[in-house]
């Protein structure tokens, strides 16, 4: 039976999102094939707490641990860690150093992909519409004027490194742009400022199964509040997901057709998922990339996976393989 170290926890926002994927895919893992042991990862303390109560560090120089005496290595590891240092590249890059397989993308696509004004200036290239944005660096003297000529009002001011709409603010105009600008620079040392596209938010995922590129159903994400912020993602009664949404075809398509080209062009792994806002005209616009999608029995990604008519335990043990391929 092989060893597979379930990494959790984390030091962003997410912490407690990355929890409860953590424990859905812990519940859904294959126990026939695979022990998982759960790693929780917060600031510099890397532990294994066994079923005795015992809390064992993680030896970082080969990713191992000592339990009763007994070293215990790992056949893999299966990343469930929104935000930093999981999503952004950095614990891949560390795997990647001591040559320990992953699930999921790699250290480069994580972070392009998690940065998003990078990864829209890539995608833009691909031919994918993105929204006009500018973008700052903490320090540097934001120019009004560009906002209100390239975005217009209302408009988007995001952290560039965040996750779960995490220091997001819609400004409705020039007199609450410095309030958003302080907000955003509280999460990261660069943001970006987008003008705001009205539309439905979409929403697809991607996985590779079997070998090839497969594209999940789209789902329509309905916000009760004013946009998709992080209440609206996880309080109860402030949002809707429907799957599949109840689009036209070519709309449909569409969207799948740029998730996978994005997926493929991004060298993605795993299941990832690409959001996207339609206008009335029937434009999609690229959004962003989540690389590590949640996994809770109320996120997206699962609901679509069981739409596709797969059980989650299979999408897991497909991870799992094709990492340690």
């Amino acid at each position: 039976m092989k060893k597979i170290a379930l990494v959790t926890g984390g030091d962003s926002g997410e912490y407690e999102i990355s929890l409860l994927t953590a424990e859905n895919i812990m519940n859904q893992i294959d126990k026939t094939k695979y022990e998982a042991f759960l790693i929780h990862l917060k600031n510099n303390n890397w532990t294994y707490t066994h079923t005795d109560g015992q809390v064992v560090e993680v030896d970082r120089k080969d990713f191992s641990l000592t339990l009763n005496g007994q070293k215990i290595t790992f056949d893999g590891v299966f990343v469930a860690i929104h935000g930093n240092p999981g999503e952004n590249g950095r614990l891949e890059g560390y795997f990647d150093m001591i040559g320990m397989p992953y699930t999921g993308c790699g250290t480069l696509s994580s972070a392009l992909t998690f940065n998003k004004y990078y990864c829209n200036v890539v995608v833009r290239a691909m031919g994918v519409p993105v929204a006009p944005s500018l973008h700052y660096f903490k320090g540097e003297p934001v120019d009004y004027q560009a906002v209100a000529e390239v975005c217009g009002y209302p408009c988007f001011v995001k952290p560039c490194e965040s996750g779960s709409s995490v220091g997001v603010t819609k400004v409705h105009d020039e007199t609450e742009l410095a309030a958003a600008i302080e907000e955003a620079f509280r999460y990261d040392s660069q943001l970006m400022v987008e003008k705001m596209i009205s539309g439905r938010e979409l929403t697809c995922g991607v996985i590779r199964h079997d070998g090839k590129i497969r594209s999940l159903a789209v789902t329509e994400i309905v916000a009760r509040r004013e946009f998709y912020d992080y209440k609206s993602k996880y309080t109860s009664g402030l949002h809707d997901l429907i799957t599949p949404a109840d689009i036209p075809d070519e709309l449909r398509n569409l969207i799948s057709r740029f998730s996978e080209n994005i997926y493929h062009e991004l060298a993605c792994k795993g299941v990832v998922r690409f959001d996207f806002i339609a206008t009335p005209e029937g434009t999609p616009y690229f959004l962003e990339v989540n690389t590590i999608p949640g996994q809770t029995s109320q996120s997206i990604v699962p609901n679509q996976i069981r739409f596709a008519g797969m059980e989650l335990s299979e999408v897991y043990s497909s991870l799992i393989e094709e990492a340690l391929r």
